[in-house]
């Protein structure tokens, strides 16, 4: 396979920072690490860029121009200029790069226009789905669940899983509502979110002259860094901070991030009287970002039960773990396949304010349990969840789709 060259074919990539293209960097690292070969294509959603090609980090990514006219600014008419468009820059890029198979990833829009450039160059089609997008749709208030536009989006991603000569998905959630959609099991393999445990080290001590700034020099610090989505419940942590404080007053949140729920946040943060014990930094530097978690001696995740958060595992567990801090999480489905409760963190009810703040003080008064927490996670992170293993699946998914 090391003369193998895989085609990427992305929604979007670095420069830009999300999860989505920290994982996409992820396995192309690992991918070339192996000694395979590959070339990254975006769509239309990584936005307006001047030239056909950017390198990034040493990596050369083709990029998609905008549609123009008045079609691609109705809603989902949209859609399909999106789709257009990413199928005819395919061709060109399939005839400079040669690839010996296509990799789309999320959302289904990509793997439509990997499906009709395969058909025209007779290559094999690799999809992975990372989330069902109509899920994050609903949560965001952008469509119904259940609605037209819910079912359209659902019933094309389908079609994709059925056409696609393999189906790859990060989760064991993920899989199973794919499994149930008719597709055959052994077509349906997991390439689980990993972390790079070389850039997670918990060998550095605490940046104090940081901690003093953000008034956490000698305080029990709770935490959470990522995007202030609703479907992260973190008014849920701001409902059980009352309880906690009047059991441990030194307790302090530190909350690093933003999103569409950062002002409601701050605003019950006044209503509720927290303003000393809840610690807002806004959004940080990537390569800064390390500094943050050396703060933290509990990480929480709160998210909310619902579809999306039964079927999908989140990354920011697992970088926590990596760095040896403790994990407290809600018992959804997506924490339940990274978290064994009472191993290598805790579970609390989900949606449950009391039973947060009971599980948060367990583990504040238990201070002794902290080191096996912290190695289990470590562990866990180390063997399990690493990209060389987790990309290394890949090894059997690719002749899959080639049909050897």
């Amino acid at each position: 396979m090391s003369r193998m060259k895989i085609l990427h074919i992305l929604d979007h990539s670095i420069p830009l920072h999300s999860g989505y293209t920290f994982r996409s960097r992820a396995i192309i690292e690992q991918q070339r690490g192996f000694g395979w070969q590959t070339a990254h294509l975006t769509g239309t959603k990584q936005g307006k860029s001047e030239q056909g090609e950017e390198e990034v980090d040493g990596l050369c990514f083709y990029r998609t121009g905008s549609p123009n006219g008045y079609l691609s600014k109705l809603p989902l008419i949209n859609q399909l200029s999106v789709i257009t468009s990413l199928n005819h820059r395919l061709d060109s890029v399939i005839e400079r790069e040669k690839p010996d198979v296509l990799h789309a990833h999320s959302p289904c829009l990509n793997g439509i226009a990997a499906l009709r450039a395969g058909k025209r160059h007779q290559l094999p089609v690799v999809y992975e789905c990372r989330a069902f997008w109509e899920d994050a749709a609903a949560d965001h208030g952008t469509s119904n669940e259940w609605g037209l536009r819910y079912r359209l989006t659902r019933a094309v991603e389908t079609y994709v899983f059925k056409n696609a000569d393999a189906v790859t998905t990060i989760c064991e959630g993920l899989r199973k509502d794919i499994i149930d959609r008719g597709i055959a099991a052994d077509k349906v393999t997991v390439i689980p979110n990993a972390v790079d445990i070389n850039r997670f080290s918990a060998e550095r001590g605490t940046d104090q002259t940081l901690a003093n700034e953000l008034g956490l020099a000698g305080k029990s610090v709770l935490g959470f860094i990522g995007s202030f989505y609703a479907y992260e419940g973190l008014p849920l942590l701001l409902d059980a901070m009352p309880a906690i404080l009047e059991v441990s007053p030194d307790v302090r949140l530190l909350l690093v991030g933003g999103g569409p729920q950062e002002q409601l946040l701050k605003q019950k943060t006044k209503e509720m009287g927290l303003v000393d014990a809840v610690v807002f930094t806004g959004r940080v530097p990537h390569d800064g970002v390390h500094n943050y978690y050396d703060l933290v001696d509990i990480f929480v995740y709160p998210r909310l039960p619902m579809r999306l958060t039964d079927l999908v595992t989140p990354l920011k567990p697992l970088e926590a773990m990596a760095q040896r801090r403790l994990v407290v999480a809600s018992d959804v489905g997506g924490h339940k396949e990274l978290i064994e409760d009472g191993k290598n963190g805790l579970l609390f009810s989900a949606d449950s304010a009391d039973d947060l703040a009971k599980t948060v003080l367990k583990l504040l008064s238990d201070r002794e349990s902290w080191s096996t927490f912290q190695d289990n996670g470590r562990a866990f992170v180390e063997n399990e969840r690493n990209w060389e293993k987790s990309v290394g699946y890949y090894k059997q998914v690719y002749p899959m789709a080639q049909g050897k």
